[in-house]
């Protein structure tokens, strides 16, 4: 099918959703309502922008027969001036159509969970983490995103050896999925008296969290054990077994939840949070199949590639996927993660576009 059938193909389907979403049946039904606001979600950028590209052509069309059969000299130059305007427009709303088109990973729109962990360094590796995590929830507040710890490990001067959080906002995997992997620091460490500069790593999981279609969990499968809460918390998380740890017995996959005091709340977030690693497994054995096809892609979601290095004493941040260096790492660690983000999406949407034109 050419581009502009597709698009045309699109643009019925739009105005179908449409009249469905006004007749008063499908209001009093939420199930099928939500259905059709997604996709209605999906299609509008593309059907914006087709318009857009359509009143373009229009317009254009206008000035060239104002020109050819005009014969007032300021009008037709008025009309060469718009037709050349308007043909600069063209090529960078095809562009954008091209990449709204591009075939969209089914989790973009879901919540994330991620992982952090202090890998090679010791304490400054797990110190490095606790810099990661603050710098992910930095960000989601730049976003206006709402964050929430699930699972953490505490070190004594403020590290982590692992902190588990979630964050809830329609579209953040799409904007964090390349954020998986190792990420390597280059510092003087607030535990080295010599000043020496140290270079130590933490590994960062981001996964879309699965919602309860996703997943088929049977309660005969799990074995679910209660204990009592570490790390920051007072007298309380000493004095009742209100965390839950969850074995996934036919995986053997393990999560474990401790923030809330409640063991009723922190087995809902277990629970979650299994649903979303079972998840990622199957994500994960996906990817290993089609590993020849994606081989040198942005989110290839490999996780023990080292993707990116966080040099302090030079204020730089490189992203070696695709070869891009900023010398703002003081603001990135603030949750300026904006032009890096920016910069991995188009980088993965040139790869798809390689793909999709041959």
């Amino acid at each position: 099918m050419e581009l502009w059938d597709k698009l045309a193909e699109l643009e019925k389907t739009y105005d179908e959703v449409e009249s469905r979403m006004a007749e008063p049946g499908v209001a009093s039904n939420p199930s099928e309502m939500q259905t059709l606001g997604k996709k209605h979600v999906e299609l509008e950028p593309i059907i914006l922008a087709y318009n857009e590209y359509k009143r373009i052509s229009r317009e254009m069309a206008e000035s060239r027969e104002i020109i050819s059969q005009e014969t007032d000299e300021e009008m037709r130059s008025m009309a060469k001036d718009e037709l050349a305007s308007l043909e600069e427009m063209l090529p960078e709303l095809e562009k954008e159509i091209h990449i709204l088109l591009l075939p969209k990973d089914r989790d973009d729109d879901k919540n994330v969970v991620i992982e952090v962990r202090g890998g090679t360094g010791g304490e400054e590796a797990a110190l490095f983490a606790a810099d990661l995590f603050r710098m992910y929830t930095r960000f989601a507040e730049r976003e206006g995103w709402r964050t929430e710890i699930l699972d953490a490990n505490e070190t004594g001067i403020g590290g982590y050896k692992e902190i588990v959080f979630r964050i809830e906002a329609r579209g953040a995997f799409s904007k964090l999925k390349y954020e998986s992997g190792v990420h390597r620091v280059q510092r003087v460490p607030v535990t080295e008296a010599g000043g020496r500069v140290h270079t130590s790593a933490a590994t960062v999981a981001v996964l879309p969290e699965a919602e309860d279609v996703d997943v088929d969990i049977r309660p005969e499968d799990l074995k679910i054990d209660t204990y009592r809460s570490g790390g920051a918390g007072g007298q309380h998380v000493n004095m009742t077994d209100s965390a839950v740890r969850i074995t996934h017995l036919p995986t053997g996959v393990v999560v474990t939840c401790q923030d809330e005091r409640s063991q009723i709340k922190n087995r809902a977030k277990a629970m979650q949070f299994l649903r979303t690693k079972l998840y990622d497994v199957e994500l994960q054995r996906r990817q290993d199949v089609m590993a020849a096809e994606r081989k040198g892609q942005v989110g290839s979601g490999d996780r023990s590639e080292r993707i990116r290095t966080y040099n302090f004493p030079q204020n730089r941040i490189t992203d070696h996927r695709i070869g891009l260096t900023l010398h703002k790492l003081d603001s990135v660690m603030e949750g300026d993660l904006g032009e890096m983000i920016e910069a991995l999406t188009m980088a993965d949407q040139a790869e798809k576009m390689k793909h999709f034109a041959a």
